[in-house]
This record gives C-alpha cells, sequence and structure tokens, in this order.
C-alpha cells in the first residue's frame, strides 16, 4: 500500500494537469467522443503502469496517449462507419460546429495535436516530437503540412458559395 503522502502528491498532479489536458482532448478527440472521456481513459492506462509522480514527465507522457487514443478512436469509428453506411446515417447525427472548427475536424488527431502544441501552446519542435513520438524534423513537416492543408480548406470554403 502506497503512503498517504505518495496518494496526495498523485492526486494533486492530476489536478493541476487535467485541465491542460482537457484542452488538449478537445483538439484531438474525434467529434463523436467526449474529451473528458479521453482524458480518463489516458489517466487510467497510465495509473495502470504506476504513479503518475514517478514519470519524468507526466504531461508529455499523457499528452501522447491522449493522441494515440485519439488516432485508435478515429481507425475504429472509420471501420463503423464504412461497416454500417446505412445506419450511420440514418440515425447518428454529426455535431454541427461553426466553419472554422468543422475544417480543423477534417485533419487527424496527429495534426491537429501538431497544430495545437506548435501553434497554440508555442512548443518547441523538440518537445513536439517527444509527444508525437517522433524526430523533431517530422513534427515540424506534420505541423507545416497541417497548416497548408487547413489553409486549403479555408480557402475550399471561400471558393464554394
Amino acid at each position: 500500500m502506497r503512503p498517504v503522502e505518495a496518494v496526495d502528491d498523485e492526486t494533486e498532479l492530476v489536478r493541476s494537469l487535467y485541465p491542460a489536458l482537457h484542452r488538449f482532448a478537445a483538439v484531438v478527440c474525434p467529434p463523436e467522443r467526449d474529451a473528458n472521456d479521453l482524458v480518463q481513459d489516458a489517466l487510467e492506462r497510465a495509473l495502470r503502469k504506476g504513479p503518475l509522480v514517478d514519470l519524468d514527465a507526466p504531461l508529455a507522457y499523457l499528452r501522447r496517449s491522449i493522441v494515440n487514443l485519439a488516432a485508435n478512436e478515429r481507425r475504429g469509428l472509420g471501420r463503423l462507419r464504412r461497416a454500417t453506411p446505412r445506419l450511420a446515417r440514418a440515425e447518428v447525427s454529426t455535431p454541427s460546429y461553426p466553419s472554422d472548427v468543422a475544417e480543423l475536424l477534417q485533419l487527424g488527431p496527429m495534426e491537429r495535436a501538431a497544430l495545437w502544441l506548435s501553434d497554440i501552446e508555442g512548443l518547441p519542435s523538440a518537445t513536439v516530437a517527444e509527444i508525437l513520438g517522433c524526430q523533431p524534423e517530422a513534427a515540424r513537416a506534420r505541423t507545416s503540412r497541417a497548416r497548408k492543408r487547413l489553409r486549403a480548406l479555408f480557402d475550399q470554403e471561400e471558393i464554394q458559395p
């Protein structure tokens, strides 16, 4: 059994990280999934491996877990949509978002994560790469491609009446 101080430290750590994790999850999760559920799944998986206070960079570790879970969820939802096309169109309503958010949701979770981490949080490429599980050059390239794709989506929207 862990000492009470260790449990208190871990509880405080989760409380301090949760708002940043929730904001990040809201950006990378599929629209059909609740960001809170994604954060809780990431926390559950991390806690099964051991105490969070033992991690060198718990925020980066949990962000990476959230990106992986979101990517898995997106793949699973895609398979479900392909397997049941008529059911998906008839019974499942896609949430309606303002146009800018709709374009952002057309990017994959890794692309949204790269944009969020570099452009919103201002993290350096090395840190973004660590969270995304790639080399810094790959993180810069992924962020650049995501920006270009988002610009193209915005330009496409302006052209269409």
